[in-house]
């Protein structure tokens, strides 16, 4: 059998504030520290593997069994697409468009001309709060529901009643196509929502997402160009718009995500398994539910453990993050942090990684993992201090 990846990326689990987090309004923030000092969840297999040890003091007596580091962003920007594009070796130099005062009228005309509907909202929310504040006129005058928040995002929610969840994606796709040039964000993100009033309204698991098209090559595009098979789970395929994604899986919610990652490891020949878990951020962090955070992350800490279990000797796991969404934040927004960078398997030799200088050496690693070029990218590969 051939060498095989897995990524699990924890959706906003940052450890820690990055040296230029003030620069972003996140100093201080320590998304996985916090939810430590303040819920003291029991994460037994995660201290084993080292995850606790990647913050700025370590936050376990154990000696982990893992090799684990933190990773520096060096992109700009804190957003979903930034991070992932930089873990697979392309680096967001020019960052994408916020809005944090609503977008333009000219736009929204546009958008409202293209779609045949007006709109409701044009402003910075909660997806939650937003909800409440203007689903029954949503739902009485059939106009979606326009909003944003601190990140690149152009968000539409409509209710499945009103607006059927294919039409919905219909009139993102439109906005795709309009947030380009001088208005490039990163993602059009579809919201599609059932309930019957105020306070009952939520949103449901048919959301997708409309990102750019990746502005380089990726280490997904070079391992698909290479023959190796690349499943997408939740919302990787989104994130790289299906550029170098064999097969793409969608998911419910983060254990959905664990059961079919870990059906994919037992009966698959997939050569790179990409998996992002978006409770964290959408669900907890985003809502400044602490107590949800730290709940989530041991409901995962157990699914790891069954994972663990079925992995083949040449299997490498790679737990990092994305960004972070620290839920004890004054804000509900994204948090500049480092990331963990924590691997297992087999073969994996136990130690320090250190603090790597980008979230692309995730992307080099994977690539000798997968004996596949990394000319032309950049990061530092790790694979040969880390396996047997």
């Amino acid at each position: 059998m051939t060498n095989r990846a897995i990524v699990i990326v924890c959706d906003s689990l940052g450890v820690g504030e990055l040296p230029d987090a003030k620069e972003f309004g996140d100093e201080g923030s320590n998304t996985l520290g916090h939810v430590l000092d303040t819920q003291h969840p029991s994460l037994p297999t995660l201290a084993r593997l080292g995850l606790l040890h990647t913050l700025p003091q370590p936050a376990s007596t154990e000696t982990p069994r893992g090799a684990f580091g933190r990773m520096n962003e060096v992109s700009a920007g804190k957003d979903t697409t930034t991070g992932h594009w930089e873990m697979m070796g392309l680096i967001v130099e020019d960052p994408f468009r916020t809005y944090p005062n609503g977008f333009p009228a000219d736009v929204i005309a546009e958008y409202e001309r293209r779609i045949g509907r007006k709109t409701l909202g044009n402003k910075p929310a909660s997806g939650t709060v937003i909800l409440d504040d203007l689903g029954e006129e949503h739902v009485r005058t059939g106009a979606p529901i326009v909003y944003t928040s601190a990140d690149s995002v152009f968000q539409v929610a409509a209710h499945e009643e009103i607006i059927p969840v294919e039409e919905l994606w219909r009139i993102c796709a439109i906005a795709r196509e309009l947030m380009r040039g001088e208005h490039n964000i990163g993602r059009i993100i579809a919201r599609p929502f059932l309930g019957t009033g105020k306070g009952h309204f939520k949103r449901t698991a048919n959301r997708k997402d409309f990102s750019v098209k990746p502005t380089g090559l990726t280490v997904v595009e070079r391992a698909f160009n290479s023959g190796r098979q690349v499943i997408g789970l939740g919302k990787i395929a989104d994130i790289f718009d299906r550029v170098g994604i064999s097969q793409e899986i969608r998911t419910e919610n983060n254990s959905d995500g664990m059961r079919k990652t870990i059906d994919l490891i037992r009966q698959s020949n997939a050569d790179f398994i990409f998996t992002n878990l978006v409770d964290f951020d959408s669900k907890y962090g985003h809502r400044n539910d602490a107590p949800g955070y730290a709940k989530a992350l041991e409901v995962f800490d157990g699914e790891l453990a069954a994972l663990l279990d079925d992995m083949r000797n040449d299997d490498l796991l790679f737990i990092t993050a994305d960004h972070g969404c620290d839920p004890t934040d004054v804000s509900t927004d994204h948090t500049r942090e480092y990331v963990p960078l924590v691997m297992a398997g087999p073969r994996v030799i136990a130690q320090s990684l250190g603090t790597r200088s980008t979230f692309a050496d995730l992307g080099a690693t994977i690539c000798e993992h997968l004996g596949i070029s990394r000319d032309g990218l950049p990061g530092t590969s790790v694979l040969q201090q880390v396996m047997r």
